[in-house]
């Protein structure tokens, strides 16, 4: 199987161009050609395939076999990948994904995609559609509530839980470094508020314009950047009144450009993409 191995911010996917490739248990493959010893390593399978509906689609699954709905540092190498590989002269694309067909511009240099704004569409912000489910809870939107996390210290948190096409929970911290995210991680992931698991991002909020962010996707662990949860955050951050509408997102594999477009309830996402090598693996 020919793969290219692509970046955003560091988080790191096999892409497979399945115009040309079979892949016949992407679960299965994903699994093996994300082992950081005996695979390639990422944290996932991005397939590119053709789609009726819009100019390409996207199947990601993650580093545990499981399907995504969406990937927001993905969806920009998907764009990289069809522009510099000559699969379309356009700079401006739609892709279909499992959250929605999103709407890419492309930013080149030098005949090749450096950069990507994405419009991540509408946050979702209703408890069930999350989904989120808290005992006692009927707010029709989750903003910071506090949650008690077992197993570790018996700690109380303040979480905000937004959906960007998958469930992420926006958790403040003093201090992004300090926090023992193995250990904590699993705990929200798998926290029975969160019927089909949730990601988590653990952000100190800087000032008005910058956050840092740490992110535990499920069936992936720490991460060195999550596009959506990124967008996820910022929305989390302006509905609560910490920050502006437009922000930088520093993550540990580098920053994105978050807007949050209240006027159009939408979200925009601007960020690198980076090809990394290609190669062949027996499957």
């Amino acid at each position: 199987m020919k793969f290219t191995k692509m970046h955003g911010c560091g988080n790191d996917y096999i892409y497979v161009n399945c115009f040309e490739e079979t892949v016949s248990d992407p679960g299965a493959t994903a699994i093996k050609v994300s082992d950081r010893h005996f695979g390639i390593g990422s944290d996932g399978l991005i397939c590119i395939c053709p789609s009726e509906t819009a100019d390409f689609r996207m199947a990601m699954y993650n580093a545990d076999g499981s399907e995504g709905k969406m990937c927001g540092n993905g969806i920009r190498c998907v764009a990289k990948y069809v522009y510099d590989n000559k699969m379309t002269a356009k700079t401006m694309i739609t892709v279909e994904t499992l959250s929605g067909v999103k709407t890419l511009r492309l930013h080149t240099e030098n005949g090749l995609v450096k950069t990507v704004t994405v419009d991540m569409g509408a946050p979702e912000l209703t408890p069930d559609k999350i989904p989120v489910s808290i005992p006692g809870c009927a707010e029709p939107v989750i903003r910071e509530y506090p949650i008690q996390i077992s197993g570790h210290d018996q700690q109380e948190y303040s979480i905000t839980c937004v959906s960007m096409g998958n469930p992420h929970g926006i958790v403040y911290v003093d201090d992004v470094q300090q926090i023992d995210i193995e250990k904590i991680g699993p705990l929200f992931e798998n926290h029975p508020w969160f019927p089909e698991r949730i990601n988590t991002e653990f952000i100190h909020v800087d000032d008005r314009k910058n956050i840092q962010m740490r992110v535990w996707e499920r069936g992936s662990g720490e991460t060195l950047a999550c596009g959506t949860g990124a967008c996820a955050s910022a929305v989390a951050c302006v509905i609560n009144g910490l920050t502006d509408n437009e922000i930088t997102v520093h993550l540990l594999g580098g920053d994105l450009q978050i807007c949050y477009d209240q006027g159009k309830n939408t979200v925009y996402m601007t960020g690198p993409a980076e090809t990394v090598c290609t190669g062949e693996i027996e499957i």
